[in-house]
């Protein structure tokens, strides 16, 4: 979510000379980033959020768990922001300096917003979104939503009656959804205001290594993600253990997290140690390279929001093997991706064992996949891209066109 906020935030500050307002834990990062104080303003609301977070982390049960009621527990926390935010900027946006207030952050749709309704009183467009998350957990995953402390997720639904919800949707003048299962959450009421746009996009200058290989036997295969049980590295190494036996591919896997011990320990007792290579966290910028230098991206996870790894393999022009629901789903296509049909653990292991077995019979398979994965990422989702994209949502508010902006990413 950070890396869509500050990717969002830079590109329409480039197209538009737009004011980052942001909380003020990120501004060191933000002034390192090359950013000045004329460019941004820092909000802090640490006597709220600062008590949010303690509480947080005590309740989720690690880093990267319980995700739901992190953002239960961030809707008192962001109202606080917001109510400063009004404070330092309501007699600007009454005199008309700014020309609308666009939420970027957080993308979840279970935090309302009480700018929306100011700003309408005072007739300054207000612009919501890319909203995305609530993706069902798959019935045959419950015993991962436990291990994930996700306990919210069954009555997560009831988000939908509090205080703000509806009032924020009235208020605002465009809804963006970054998911079609988030665009169908919103009422039909408010239908007329949403505006489909996945989440995430990918920065040119930061994805500019290309796989320029051709796959042969082994296949090279790689994971990249946090190591929590919905990203189904346990699925993974189950699915390839014989081919990796076999000598017929290997896989890296890049990312750190609770799993890594247990993940690491299934390895040695499948006899994969030396096909598989755990690599750890790796910085971003190292992350194009990993991707380069392999020739599918093997990701199982079985409840992925956005699935900003499939876009950012595709820029490099390695073919992601995704299973195919909610956020991977939205992105890959037929000619781009190889992906994988959701169902119980045993059937996701064979499938991806299948389609393994597919191309390691058919390398070239890959080879010819590859360059339309390429094409895809730069011409549906660079940041670039999506800018413009904003700027036609705020013609479109602002009554510079007449008709609500449609894309396509077929």
């Amino acid at each position: 979510m950070p890396l869509v906020g500050w990717s969002h935030a830079r590109i329409l500050q480039s197209l538009t000379g737009a004011h980052l307002v942001t909380q003020i834990r990120n501004r060191e990062a933000i002034l390192r980033a090359g950013l000045t104080d004329s460019e941004f303003t820092a909000i802090d609301s640490e006597a709220v959020a600062a008590r949010i977070h303690a509480l947080g982390s005590r309740l989720r049960g690690g880093a990267g768990k319980g995700w739901t009621t992190i953002m239960a527990l961030s809707s008192v926390s962001y109202s606080y922001f917001e109510r400063l935010v009004w404070k330092k900027f309501e007699p600007d946006l009454r005199a008309g300096k700014f020309s609308l207030v666009h939420r970027i952050t957080p993308l979840s749709p279970t935090v309302p917003s009480s700018l929306a309704a100011r700003c309408r009183k005072i007739g300054i467009p207000f612009v919501l979104g890319p909203l995305n998350g609530g993706v069902p957990w798959p019935q045959q995953f419950n015993e991962v939503r436990r291990a994930e402390r996700e306990w919210l997720a069954p009555v997560r639904s009831a988000y939908k009656w509090l205080p703000g919800y509806r009032s924020t949707l009235r208020n605002s003048d465009a809804i963006v959804c970054g998911s079609s299962h988030t665009a169908g959450e919103i009422p039909d009421r408010y239908q007329n205001k949403v505006i489909y746009i996945p989440e995430n996009g990918i920065d040119p200058t930061r994805f500019v290594a290309r796989r320029c290989h051709r796959a042969s036997l082994p296949l090279r295969c790689i994971f990249l993600g946090r190591l929590v049980p919905y990203k189904g590295v346990d699925l993974l190494i189950e699915a390839i253990a014989p081919l990796a036996r076999s000598g017929k591919l290997t896989l890296d896997i890049v990312g750190d997290g609770p799993q890594f011990s247990l993940i690491q320990e299934r390895i040695g007792k499948l006899g994969i140690q030396d096909a598989v290579r755990m690599i750890g966290s790796v910085p971003h910028h190292d992350v194009q390279n990993r991707l380069a230098a392999c020739d599918i991206l093997t990701f199982p996870s079985v409840r992925e929001f956005g699935g900003g790894v499939i876009l950012e393999s595709m820029a490099v022009g390695v073919v992601p093997m995704a299973v195919d629901y909610a956020g991977p789903s939205e992105l890959m296509t037929e000619s781009t991706s190889f992906r994988i049909p959701l169902g119980t653990r045993d059937e996701i292991i064979q499938r991806y064992r299948n389609e393994l077995e597919r191309l390691i019979s058919d390398p070239g398979e890959i080879d010819r996949r590859s360059g339309a994965a390429l094409e895809r990422a730069y011409s549906h989702f660079t940041w670039e891209r999506k800018g413009q994209q904003s700027l036609e949502v705020y013609r479109w508010v602002l009554g510079m066109r007449p008709d609500k902006p449609q894309f396509n990413f077929a």
